[in-house]
């Protein structure tokens, strides 16, 4: 099966295990981040492993960098993907509505929604011919119950991402594609732990990695526009 990662770079993030719980299994991992040399650091890891897997740089809030990279991809490796994984994103507090920043808010939603968007976007013709499955990261913010006070502008751009899902996934039906979220509660990642301590709970890496890949398998035929929370 081929995968295409977004945000795999840094070492002890989630993107690393999700792309090394793929490329175990048997899957050529497409990896894609901003960094080179932190992405290529990742693919080689995975071939060092005795996987298969290929580095790419992209500014994925970039919609025609994006579509460089599609067209790229289907030249190297053909017109079929198995597998999308829209990992790329990350966090920030926007503080108390009123005395936000806007600023904080547009980058919410650039780096978690409009990254999701154009990846989707542009390989959803190879994820098509291929009858394949893309899996979206969303976050628990997105359930009700959980408190979202002063980070508005992350709460409301996975809340983008969820409805960008269902939509992929209500037009994906019929051409065989499927599309699903996980909604994780905090992440055992390096960042996370550097900044919440040791004594915070945290799910693990390579629990979600598990996650993602069952919905990235023929295991998971049937399973489209759900949101698995993880926690």
């Amino acid at each position: 099966m081929l995968s295409l990662i977004t945000g795999v770079g840094a070492k002890g993030q989630v993107g690393e295990a999700v792309a090394q719980a793929l490329a175990k299994r048997g899957d050529t991992a497409l990896l894609v981040s901003r960094d080179i040399k932190e992405v290529t650091a990742r693919a080689d890891d995975i071939v060092k492993s005795g996987g298969k897997a290929h580095p790419y740089a992209c500014d994925l809030s970039d919609a025609a960098a994006v579509s460089a990279l599609a067209t790229r991809v289907r030249s190297e490796h053909g017109d079929k993907l198995d597998n999308l994984v829209n990992l790329a994103g990350g966090w920030a507090s926007s503080g108390p509505l009123a005395q936000s920043d806007p600023a904080v808010h547009e980058r919410m939603m650039q780096i978690n929604f409009d990254t999701a968007l154009y990846a989707t976007r542009a390989f959803l013709p190879a994820v098509r011919a291929a009858k394949g499955a893309i899996v979206f990261f969303a976050s628990e913010v997105v359930f009700e119950g959980v408190k979202t006070g002063g980070v508005a502008g992350y709460s409301a751009a996975k809340a983008a991402v969820v409805a960008l899902m269902r939509s992929v996934s209500d037009e994906g039906r019929e051409a065989g594609v499927r599309a699903n979220a996980v909604a994780p509660a905090s992440i055992r990642t390096a960042t996370n732990q550097a900044s919440m301590g040791d004594k915070a709970k945290f799910i693990e890496r390579e629990d979600v990695a598990d996650v993602v890949a069952f919905l990235c398998s023929d295991a998971a035929r049937v399973v489209t526009g759900q949101v698995i929370r993880l926690r």
